[in-house]
């Protein structure tokens, strides 16, 4: 369906109204209308069913007349209700009043937004606003693709959420708001939140999840990029899930970026740094193209900002038909007018021609502002399974960054190291062989990395508790085993790096 055949968005409730918004939430708490709540109603596969936009499963598990099916009918389902019965569990006059509801229909109300409950990371009841048939944000979603359209929660978002470094901060940024999921966890420990957004209904929709959520009220700002950030304004941490989209053109805003081939990515990253306080965070989702001739890895490392360390994650790789059939699926044009289908289709091959790009990565940006002669630029391809939260697991890759800067190989030994939680070892090799063909350690948290060591590495790391200096250690492996110890101190230390740098060992401090 092309966009030109949609109707007009529909008005959205007041965002100058606390007091509703308060009551609002106050008769869906009571209701249970909570992820906990809609887990226990729909059960496992209905609700995993709901966040891949599928209706069917909920619709059948919601047939009563409970308030909480009621709720999920009005504000999940977009399925009309009796005035009477929603004024049983909802303040239906102010609700009405404010635009939270709409008359549908003899003696009927519906819902003019999306409300979708959301679990925070301690257990609070969140709710996400978004755009009718849009609580699932991101390709694959269901409803309007209207110019303009503000997405819920999708897998995008989730990501970024996750990977997100969460420590106290003065002044926190979220820049492309959206329907306000960042906004949201970044007021759980910012003192202040910025977030902006070049759509103006999504800073209203944003003002809507917060209010909503019983959350502080942002400083919301309209704009594109940081051009609402004020000149000599700088943040702690700046968090953006972008419009990446690389395609011909802006037809969508929640998507598409609007410049060329990747520049709107890059010019994110590369303004982010004078934006940034010392040791603060810039984290992005991206896509990145891979040019015909250049190296991907350096591609990226060109973004990054002078006086930035970076640790840049691909996480997946598409060739330009799967990406522009991703998007143009998102778009809803595979519904549409076949001629319409194949000319849009050929307008993204043809963008991609011109610009010798043979495939589109995913993947990860975080940059951190460090006063160091030499900045650290990672630059990595890992499409294997992690485990999220992963804030934690960023903020002590930069941790352990500084620390191997400010140790030399000597300094290096004098240090007492502890193996990281839940690292099993593994050792392949022919059945009774006297040595293992090689020894694997193994992360089971976090990145969940595999690297090979010898037998030293294994020995050292294994008796890492912390109790005595790296050097120690050593030598009493050398003594085991036979060899120098002063050149098993001399050849050691890159090893020791490596473990250190991915988060194997830990200084014991």
């Amino acid at each position: 369906m092309s966009n030109a055949s949609q109707s007009p968005l529909p008005p959205l409730p007041a965002a100058d109204r606390p007091e509703v918004a308060a009551r609002l939430r106050d008769a869906l708490l009571a209701a249970s209308f909570t992820a906990d709540g809609l887990l226990d109603l729909l059960g496992a596969p209905a609700y995993a069913a709901l966040a891949r936009s599928e209706t069917v499963p909920a619709l059948r598990a919601t047939r009563g007349d409970t308030p909480l099916e009621l709720l999920v009918r009005l504000f999940l389902l977009q399925q009309p209700a009796p005035h009477g019965r929603v004024a049983e569990v909802l303040p239906v006059d102010a609700c009405l009043e404010s635009g939270w509801l709409t008359r549908a229909g003899e003696g009927e109300l519906a819902a003019t937004v999306d409300v979708r409950p959301y679990g925070g990371p301690d257990g609070e009841d969140w709710f996400i606003v978004s755009d009718l048939g849009c609580a699932v944000g991101g390709a694959g979603g269901i409803g309007r693709r209207d110019e303009g359209v503000v997405l819920g929660v999708g897998g995008a978002s989730t990501t970024l959420a996750g990977i997100t470094v969460r420590t106290p901060v003065a002044a926190a940024l979220d820049l492309g708001t959206g329907s306000g999921i960042q906004a949201l966890h970044a007021a759980r420990h910012a003192t202040r939140v910025t977030a902006t957004d070049l759509n103006p209904r999504a800073l209203h929709i944003t003002a809507l999840t917060l209010a909503l959520s019983g959350t502080p009220a942002a400083d919301l700002r309209e704009g594109s990029l940081f051009t609402p950030v004020r000149d000599g304004e700088k943040y702690d941490l700046i968090v953006s899930n972008p419009p990446f989209v690389i395609s011909p053109g802006a037809r969508l805003t929640y998507r598409d970026g609007g410049m060329g081939g990747d520049d709107l990515c890059r010019t994110l990253v590369q303004e982010a740094g004078e934006r940034l306080n010392e040791g603060g965070f810039a984290q992005f989702l991206a896509n990145w193209q891979h040019v015909e001739g250049e190296d991907w890895q350096d591609r990226l490392r060109s973004w990054v900002p002078r006086g930035c360390d970076a640790w840049i994650v691909q996480r997946e790789v598409q060739d330009v038909n799967q990406y522009a059939e991703l998007w143009l699926r998102d778009a809803g044009d595979h519904q549409g007018d076949p001629a319409e289908y194949q000319a849009r289709y050929d307008a993204w091959l043809d963008e991609f021609e011109a610009r010798k790009v043979k495939a589109v990565g995913f993947g990860w940006i975080t940059l951190r502002k460090a006063d160091a002669a030499v900045p650290s630029v990672t630059v990595e391809e890992w499409p294997h399974p992690v485990e999220q939260p992963l804030g934690d697991t960023i903020r002590h890759h930069f941790d352990r960054l500084d620390f191997l800067r400010r140790h030399d190989d000597a300094a290096l030994l004098t240090e007492r190291f502890r193996l990281t939680a839940e690292v099993v070892q593994e050792q392949v090799g022919l059945p009774g062989a006297e040595d293992p063909e090689h020894i694997v350690l193994r992360q089971n948290r976090g990145m969940r990395r595999a690297t090979r060591v010898d037998t030293v590495g294994a020995g050292f790391a294994g008796v890492c508790d912390g109790s005595m200096s790296a050097g120690v250690i050593l030598d009493a492996i050398a003594q085991l085993v036979g060899e120098d110890p002063v050149l098993l101190r001399d050849r050691t230390p890159a090893q020791i790096r490596l473990l250190v740098e991915q988060g194997f060992l830990e200084p014991a401090r």
